[in-house]
């Protein structure tokens, strides 16, 4: 709830300049204020640690302020009397001078008068203490993991009781757990230590919290949890209808882009224009999956498709793969069923054949329609090496467990920043 009241603040504020300032109708008001707001949102302004950074919180504000303006823009036509050159200067100057400000100031607060909680782990440092110390640092050093101990009972109750003393010198605020096995032999000490009002954590909930992933050794120390999780992963009827609705609406607005495009490419290396290639769909279901031809019609080595690519790279596919225009035609794969708009990322069949033997879990992305974009393609980098497709696939694993209709508007939404921001473009 605290981190939510920066996100009321902004829109009471952009709606208080244009209804108060600018004097435009409450109707108006609200409806352009939520249009910045989300051009903001899509840049990760509310990410807590681009907050902390002044300079890159004032040019994704100033960007996501201007993406919001095209929206706008579109809706101008339609009401001319209410928006003007004074509405888009006003608007800009307002969120560039005063909301990184505000956000500069949620951040100090959080980094002065957040208390840091400190945990005692149940688990093994060696194993774990890594994901422990990125845990650490995405909150900022507000959880602090201080002792890892592989318990008896009676060395539990007495580690605690010399934590919780008021004469402590490293107090124990709560504590974690990171290994079922270990937690079963000290079950009955966790559960009066709950009685006792000492806070128990698990592992799994405080990883998709902070890292927004599920880290394939946690998937696999806790794999009874996640495989009943994965296994009844279904796909949503509503998200079917909404593909088709949204890819159909899409393939007509960007049909001007798709030609110009298509005639580019004609112009500077001939047919064919479109490229065909199998990919790993639903169900291991192999489908055909369309981009604009972005390479020269040169000999591949099969064994490293990859190699000497930024060598092959026509001019033309230069901008589409940097601005992603290149999967433009996917949307003819949503209409007929084969994609989505977000979902994993669907594979070449050799890499496939590959990864789902040496990652596990991997499969489970095959529960759901692939995507054009989706959680791993906003949060991480173009794959190439095995362990890039791990953690990709901890990304996938995470979207697959939290999926819902705002899940997905939100990845919509940031993949306007890994467009213009050029994010995992290659």
């Amino acid at each position: 709830m605290k981190r939510l009241l920066i996100h009321i603040i902004d829109i009471v504020l952009i709606f208080s300049i244009n209804s108060l300032v600018l004097q435009l109708p409450i109707f108006i008001s609200l409806i352009s204020s939520i249009i910045i707001y989300l051009g903001l949102y899509s840049f990760r302004l509310y990410d807590l640690e681009p907050m902390g950074n002044y300079t890159e919180s004032v040019i994704k504000t100033a960007v996501g302020t201007l993406v919001s303006y095209i929206v706008i823009l579109i809706i101008y036509f339609f009401l001319t009397n209410y928006f003007n050159r004074l509405f888009f200067v006003t608007n800009l100057l307002s969120t560039i001078l005063i909301i990184p400000v505000l956000h500069k100031i949620e951040y100090v607060i959080y980094k002065k008068h957040i208390p840091v909680k400190n945990y005692l782990v149940i688990g093994r440092k060696a194993e774990i203490g890594h994901i422990m110390d990125e845990i650490s640092h995405k909150s900022l050093n507000k959880l602090k993991f201080t002792q890892y101990i592989n318990p008896s009972p009676t060395t539990l109750e007495k580690l605690i009781k010399q934590s919780t003393s008021k004469y402590s010198i490293q107090p124990i605020d709560a504590i974690v757990i990171t290994d079922p096995q270990l937690e079963k032999r000290v079950k009955p000490q966790i559960e009066n230590f709950k009685e006792e009002g000492l806070k128990i954590e698990y592992l799994p909930n405080m990883v998709e919290k902070y890292l927004n992933r599920i880290p394939i050794e946690v998937a696999e120390k806790f794999k009874e949890y996640y495989e009943v999780i994965f296994q009844e992963t279904q796909p949503d009827p509503v998200q079917k209808i909404l593909d088709k609705l949204l890819g159909s609406l899409l393939l007509l607005i960007f049909s001007p882009f798709m030609l110009i495009i298509s005639l580019a490419i004609l112009i500077e290396d001939g047919r064919p224009i479109i490229y065909k290639q199998k990919r790993m769909g639903k169900n291991e279901k192999i489908f055909i999956m369309n981009k604009f031809r972005s390479l020269k019609e040169t000999e591949i080595n099969e064994n490293n498709p990859n190699e000497d690519i930024e060598k092959r790279v026509l001019k033309t596919g230069k901008i589409t793969r940097k601005l992603r225009l290149d999967e433009l035609p996917q949307f003819w794969n949503i209409i007929k069923g084969d994609m989505s708009i977000v979902g994993p990322r669907p594979e070449m069949l050799k890499f496939h054949n590959i990864m789902s033997s040496q990652i596990p879990f991997y499969n489970f992305r095959l529960k759901i329609n692939p995507g054009i974009t989706g959680w791993a393609q906003i949060y991480y980098k173009h794959t190439s090496t095995l362990e890039d497709y791990i953690i990709k696939t901890e990304y996938d694993l995470y979207y697959i467990k939290n999926r819902n209709t705002f899940l997905d508007l939100q990845i919509m939404l940031k993949t306007l920043e890994t467009i213009l921001g050029m994010r995992g473009a290659r």
